[in-house]
């Protein structure tokens, strides 16, 4: 099959090629899926994206009169993808559900422990030959209450890590598993029961019309004062103005965020010699604010993962047989 990748990067070049091997003839391009780039897949049969690539009807349009029949997403979350158009030009769409929820559950436990140890600050003054404590005292993780938003694979390793933290555990959503509750003692409760309660709050809903600013000002009034919010899921699950003030108001006391809603064409690049975008500026400056440019998932067993899989989808519709993933 003759393939085009978009928005390739060097970290995952080698498992992608090793992936993919000389069952496909595939056009490595680095710029990202819309409108001006898609003139690029002409002549390839399937074109995989990622995260941050444009695949609405429009462009999914562009792709079929080209000739593309097959869209692989390389990730779990899938909304750049407009499904319904896909399925309406005949175009079929895989993605890949689970490549290391290990990866993302860990990302944010790195996060939390980072803000509450002030290890950000910390580690500043350590450079500057400056080791007083008076700045960076922090919180035991034991015996804290912690809400999971969203807990499906990524939410389940979450609340076996922080069990053995020693953790209280909370969850809010539509599916519950009865082995979270009888392994780890989680109880799922309602959304505003769980923001009044939890001390720190992770985020791993999908990215919905529902869920779209499902934390909003209104929502972040909900929280206990002082409490840690942290988002590995999607950008736009977080009103990010809205939590702003809320730090500066002092009602939010911390914020770690491994994706962020204005992401796209701003993160998986170097942007250090272009004008900020303001409202991340502000957050940085924030003491009490930690972000990673979407590197959750980057670790060798994950990209691992994403490339076989991705490598299953291609040859399954390469036979004309349904990939195990379709949406």
């Amino acid at each position: 099959m003759q393939v085009s990748i978009y928005s390739v990067r060097g970290y995952e070049l080698p498992f992608l090629s090793q992936a993919l091997d000389e069952d496909h003839s595939v056009r490595w391009l680095t710029e990202a899926l819309g409108p001006a780039t898609v003139e690029l897949a002409r002549g390839t049969e399937a074109v995989v994206l990622f995260t941050n690539d444009t695949a609405d009807a429009a462009v999914l349009e562009q792709l079929a009169a080209l000739g593309v029949r097959y869209v692989a997403v390389r990730a779990a979350g899938h909304d750049q993808v407009d499904v319904e158009a896909a399925r309406r030009l005949g175009l079929r769409v895989s993605y890949v559900p689970e490549y290391s929820p290990y990866a993302i559950a860990e990302h944010a436990v790195a996060l939390m422990l980072a803000l509450n140890r002030q290890l950000r600050r910390a580690d500043a003054q350590a450079r500057q030959a400056d080791f007083r404590l008076d700045s960076l005292v922090g919180f035991d993780l034991h015996g804290k209450t912690v809400g999971l938003v969203g807990c499906g694979r990524i939410g389940g390793v979450l609340a076996r890590i922080l069990h053995g933290f020693g953790c209280h555990l909370l969850a809010h959503d539509l599916a519950p598993d009865p082995e979270l509750i009888r392994r780890y003692h989680l109880r799922y409760v309602s959304l505003s029961e769980l923001c009044a309660a939890a001390d720190i709050i992770s985020l791993h809903a999908p990215l919905t019309p529902a869920t779209h600013y499902l934390f909003s000002a209104s929502q972040l009034a909900l929280l206990k004062p002082g409490a840690m919010l942290i988002n590995t899921g999607r950008g736009g699950l977080l009103d990010t103005r809205a939590a702003l003030a809320a730090l500066q108001s002092g009602h939010l006391g911390y914020l770690g965020l491994d994706v962020y809603e204005h992401e796209k064409g701003l993160f998986f690049a170097d942007h250090s010699r272009d004008a900020p975008d303001p409202l991340l500026a502000a957050l940085l400056n924030h003491p009490n604010v930690l972000i990673t440019g979407h590197q959750g998932f980057l670790t060798r067993e994950a990209l691992t993962n994403i490339a076989t899989t991705t490598a299953a989808s291609l040859a399954a519709w390469a036979r004309n047989e349904p990939a195990a993933h379709e949406l």
